[in-house]
């Protein structure tokens, strides 16, 4: 999307181009009003991010003079009340206000066709109980505000597939969340209602920043920086690792902090990336420079293992995106989903939700017939000793996260694949109808799962790494 300037805005340049989407490149000062000019883009109009630009207040014709906006950003602005003037825009689905400092959602501001809510990073102590009538709400970004609880109307969200409630006040759960028969990614960390400690796994080393050697930067996302590194365990021995630098104080998932919690918790499995350890003496450590949260080692992955699938994209909204030409042989798929079962069933038993298990977040290698299953920035640790119904239901809402990556590699099975029609994609069918169950408490667990999928393979005991 490309971005379009004010000064070309005021004098008419935008005006009759038939403009479908307006992004406002920074101007040097906050912007003090709306500028109406936006509004006489009209009906052509679908698309509006006025981001960054200071922005506290909406024209109340916003809705009738853009009839057709379904897009709207509004983050790093300063509205402390969500606009009332969004709720007349008819075919507005996306809204983002994150960070600006956001203290109320009043009743019926939120517009009714609402498919994704973006109020990361602000102050909101409630939201409205008029958000049971977004009917089609599917994703809800909360995470780091001051929610204490969820207004019992929004059990009438009932498309409601993602929910980001991290870093709020939430000392428990409403029940009513599982129920409903499309929540797949759930994300609950650094809320009272969270386990706020876990143990550590036996034998996680502790690692000297000086015996690391960084090499490369291999990626960057919103917790931090992962590398790749040499691990000079003695002048005559190092490793090619890759380690991870935690910064920042949130993200849209939750902190960096608990992410790195949940990554070190997690332990030792066959598709979960290994960390070998935690990083101690870094420069920035002792004054949290750069928002420094902490860092670990791991083991580095093959350049060969690729990711299985793509974010969502603004239409796809809740489910992954892949290359239309994608294609997966129907073995190294059963084996792949095999693993991911296998690493879901040991996260649960250690009392840890990934809560984002897309095939974006999975590395996978075809030829090798494996996946990795990484990216811990959603996860929850909600412990050992939660109550037996609490951590059913936490498990069973994201069995429904894995019932869309079996149809998904369904999708790409080739059409003359082998095994079309066979056993086995009869069997991958059942098993997605039965992890799909609208009846959130009727879908199997992960260890039912695993157990089902290797007999598929045709053997059984796969080994697994002991916590």
């Amino acid at each position: 999307m490309g971005t379009q300037n004010l000064e070309t805005l005021k004098t008419g340049g935008y005006k009759g181009i038939g403009l479908t989407k307006f992004k406002l490149e920074p101007t040097a000062t906050p912007l003090t009003a709306f500028p109406t000019e936006i509004l006489e883009l009209g009906e052509t109009l679908e698309q509006l991010d006025l981001s960054g630009t200071g922005l506290s207040s909406l024209p109340a014709e916003i809705g009738s003079a853009l009839p057709n906006l379904k897009i709207a950003f509004f983050s790093g602005c300063k509205f402390t009340v969500f606009p009332r003037e969004l709720a007349s825009c008819p075919k507005l689905e996306m809204v983002a206000f994150r960070s600006n400092g956001m203290q109320e959602v009043p009743e019926d501001s939120l517009p009714s066709q609402l498919r994704w809510l973006i109020l990361t990073d602000n102050r909101i102590s409630a939201l409205p109980s008029s958000i049971g009538r977004c009917s089609r709400l599917e994703k809800c970004m909360l995470a780091g505000n001051q929610l204490q609880s969820l207004p019992a109307e929004m059990a009438q969200c009932t498309k409601l597939a993602l929910l980001r409630l991290s870093a709020n006040r939430f000392d428990s759960l409403p029940s009513w969340l599982f129920s409903l028969p499309e929540l797949a990614f759930l994300s609950f960390a650094g809320n009272p209602c969270a386990s706020p400690n876990a143990p550590t796994p036996f034998g996680l080393a502790h690692i000297k920043w000086d015996d690391i050697e960084v090499q490369h930067t291999l990626g960057e996302g919103a917790s931090g920086i992962i590398s790749q590194a040499l691990w000079k365990q003695s002048p005559d021995s190092a490793e090619e690792v890759a380690i991870k630098l935690f910064r920042g104080a949130l993200t849209s998932d939750g902190t960096p902090a608990d992410e790195m919690a949940a990554c070190i918790a997690a332990g030792a499995h066959e598709s979960l990336i290994t960390v070998l350890g935690r990083i101690h003496g870094h420069p920035d450590e002792a004054q949290h420079v750069n928002k420094f949260q902490g860092g670990i080692v791991m083991q580095l992955i093959p350049s060969y293992y690729k990711v299985l699938g793509q974010p969502p994209s603004l239409t796809s909204c809740s489910r992954d995106c892949y290359p239309e030409d994608a294609k997966l042989g129907a073995i190294p798929a059963l084996s792949m989903l095999t693993g991911i079962a296998g690493a879901a069933a040991h996260l649960h038993a250690r009392g840890i939700s990934h809560g984002d298990l897309y095939a974006h977040n999975i590395l996978a290698s075809s030829d090798d017939a494996h996946a990795l299953l990484g990216d811990f920035g959603a996860a929850t640790i909600y412990g050992r000793d939660c109550d037996d119904a609490l951590a059913s239901g936490i498990e069973k809402l994201e069995v429904l996260a894995f019932a869309h990556l079996v149809e998904d590699m369904l999708g790409m099975f080739s059409e003359d694949d082998e095994v079309k029609g066979s056993d086995l994609r009869r069997g991958l069918e059942e098993l997605h109808s039965r992890c799909a169950n609208r009846n959130v408490q009727s879908r199997p667990s992960f260890e039912e799962i695993l157990e089902e999928l290797e007999g598929m393979m045709g053997w059984r005991g796969m080994m697994r790494i002991p916590n």
